[in-house]
């Protein structure tokens, strides 16, 4: 296991150095595997230092598991805020997003795995996914109440809520497939058949331009 060099750092920054140190072991050595020692060798730091901002391995983990689930949802989140004002624009470029690198990643799928099972056992956890969980549906619901407007249609605010379910249900699953069996799909074929869905769920209202699923034009 290499040890990261030493070298002063903010309060801030040395605090980030040691959730993705913590990341790193739980990647190779698992959750109940990745000690606060193996932790603490890989950032570069003593026990002592990690107790100034943790107050054990408990709380590393669940800082760890906040860090997978906001990477995973501000990546598309920020895809689409970086699409600009059109709302067809920004709707597609999250979806694809989401089904794209680096979300769609082997070890991130390992971590959030090894995280999952903690959800039903520890309440931290449970809340850290709850937040998590709403505020990526608030932004879909954002999202596509913006383009049904655009294209002359209103739902109520339920109405919207169950269609991001739906939507964030079918990215998930994608999600699982090009984690697990990314080599069994070319680069275009989960865009496609996210867009393809999206639409069908959508009544057939059109996110890909004249170029093809990844047109963002």
């Amino acid at each position: 296991m290499s040890r990261r060099p030493f070298h002063r750092a903010g309060e801030a920054e040395r605090r980030q150095d040691l959730i993705t140190a913590t990341l790193d072991c739980i990647s190779e050595y698992g959750l109940q595997g990745a000690t606060v020692r193996q932790i603490a060798a890989r950032a570069g730091v003593t026990g002592g230092l990690i107790r100034h901002y943790f107050t054990g391995k408990e709380q590393m983990l669940q800082a760890a598991y906040r860090e997978v689930m906001m990477t995973i949802g501000t990546t598309a989140i920020n895809a689409a805020e970086a699409a600009g004002s059109d709302p067809r624009r920004r709707l597609h470029d999250f979806v694809i997003a989401n089904v794209s690198p680096p979300i769609i990643d082997p070890r991130t799928l390992s971590l959030w795995a090894a995280f999952i099972s903690h959800v039903r056992v520890d309440p931290e956890f449970a809340r850290i996914h709850r937040e998590n969980y709403l505020t990526f549906l608030g932004s879909l619901e954002e999202l596509l109440t913006a383009f049904l407007a655009a294209n002359g249609r209103t739902i109520p605010p339920e109405e919207c809520r169950k269609l991001a379910i739906a939507i964030n249900g079918l990215i998930d699953g994608l999600w699982l497939e090009g984690s697990l069996a990314g080599d069994l799909f070319d680069d275009q074929a989960l865009p496609r058949i996210a867009l393809e869905s999206v639409e069908s769920l959508l009544g057939g209202l059109k996110l890909s331009g004249p170029d093809g699923p990844n047109d963002t034009k």
